[in-house]
């Protein structure tokens, strides 16, 4: 394949970064413009959890960022930077905020094929550099994007290379829907038998102030041990090179399950800072940040950083899911409580002593016989999902570079 490389900003008709609305939480509405930020842009794939809505006062005012179909998404900023994604289509009319910035490709460049190149392994790791030596931390100049090298095949080659990546991240987007649809089945299973009080018994059970017989309201100390984790230097390279720990950003407690980490530690790194080896399916929830109150499962020993709070029971509590279902119950009444002038902060001692109901053991050993296979099942399709990824990526450089000829 003859190929030639040309800067970004000459196949591009915009590059640039988007705002905040001015107004505070009043420009915000239940639903409107979307206003898309960094949490909603993952590689190769757009996520709607968190995803914000303005009013049409302040999309109007924020005109010069507007999104339009086939734009590519790219973090410029923060513990998400690098990551990069064509904004879906069902999520415009959109705006973007200033961590994000747009691509918008002119007609010689295919935007799909830009963003399968952005996010190829070597791309990442060389937009992950920029980031970390420029003036800012974390942070990919406009300067830098415009000035990337990309190599342009024809138009033809282009879609087609973006067409047969494409082929594995549909069945990637099946596997997600599949999983959206097991979690909802288990979240709907809560509120039946935890909210709606239909668990199997509750005919012939007995209520007493509001709750069946047995049941308890107690803190949480009373049935769970607390702690948080630790972030080791980053000024030490060997606490993250050849790293061999998971280690949890709050960043990626995202209300699932978490197989795996973008970064690992070493056992110095472990041993040199806060951060402790967690047990499989510890539930882990962010006490501060843009995921303030954002709960995960770990389905290996990990470790996590600073800012989330584990929960190990105390021996007494046979299901994490329970924990994990009621946690998010009350989202809206921990974010209302929670404190700090700079951003809201959830401490470890207001968790400890807020308040659980705590059913009887045997019913939540049924919740847990009936939930741990459909989390199982998660658990499997996340794996083939990763390694359908890693297929992916281990033929996307081969088809960039001409090493796989590529019929049109």
């Amino acid at each position: 394949m003859d190929l030639k490389y040309v800067l970004l900003k000459d196949c591009c008709s915009k590059i640039g970064s988007g705002a905040t609305p001015k107004g505070g939480k009043s420009v915000y509405i239940e639903k409107g413009t979307s206003f898309i930020r960094s949490q909603n842009v993952y590689n190769l794939f757009f996520s709607t959890k968190g995803l914000a809505y303005i009013n049409d006062d302040a999309a109007n005012k924020l005109k010069g960022v507007t999104v339009r179909e086939g734009d590519v998404l790219l973090n410029i900023t923060g513990d998400s930077v690098a990551r990069t994604c064509v904004v879906p289509n069902e999520v415009l009319p959109a705006r973007v905020n200033q961590h994000v910035a747009i691509i918008r490709t002119n007609h010689s460049l295919d935007p799909y094929y830009l963003n399968y190149y952005l996010a190829s392994p070597a791309m990442q790791g060389y937009l992950l550099n920029i980031a970390s030596t420029g003036a800012s931390r974390n942070a990919i100049t406009k300067g830098a994007i415009e000035k990337l090298s990309i190599p342009t095949p024809s138009l033809d080659v282009q879609r087609r290379i973006a067409s047969i990546l494409s082929a594995y991240d549909n069945l990637i987007e099946n596997n997600n829907r599949r999983i959206r649809l097991l979690e909802q089945m288990a979240e709907n299973l809560y509120k039946e038998w935890f909210v709606r009080f239909r668990f199997p018994g509750h005919e012939k059970a007995e209520f007493e102030s509001g709750l069946p017989k047995g049941w308890k309201r107690n803190k949480i100390k009373e049935y769970y041990n607390t702690c948080s984790g630790g972030t080791p230097s980053r000024e030490k390279n060997e606490y993250y090179n050849e790293g061999t720990i998971f280690w949890v950003k709050t960043g990626e407690i995202q209300d699932s399950l978490i197989q795996k980490t973008e970064e690992l530690i070493s056992t110095e790194g472990l041993k040199h800072s806060s951060a402790k080896i967690l047990p499989k399916w510890t539930l882990l929830m962010a006490m501060y940040g843009v995921n303030i109150g954002k709960l995960g499962i770990i389905t290996n020993e990990m470790s996590c950083n600073q800012a989330a709070c584990a929960f190990i029971d105390k021996g007494s509590i046979p299901s994490v899911f329970y924990l994990f279902f009621y946690l998010k119950s009350i989202r809206s009444y921990l974010l209302s409580i929670s404190f700090g002038a700079a951003q809201q902060n959830l401490s470890q001692v207001l968790i400890q002593n807020l308040r659980i109901v705590m059913p009887q053991e045997d019913v939540l050993k049924s919740f847990d016989n009936v939930i741990r296979p459909l989390y199982n099942q998660i658990c499997a399709l996340q794996q083939q999902s990763e390694l359908l990824s890693r297929q992916r990526d281990l033929l996307l450089p081969r088809l960039m570079s001409g090493k796989l000829e590529v019929k049109v």
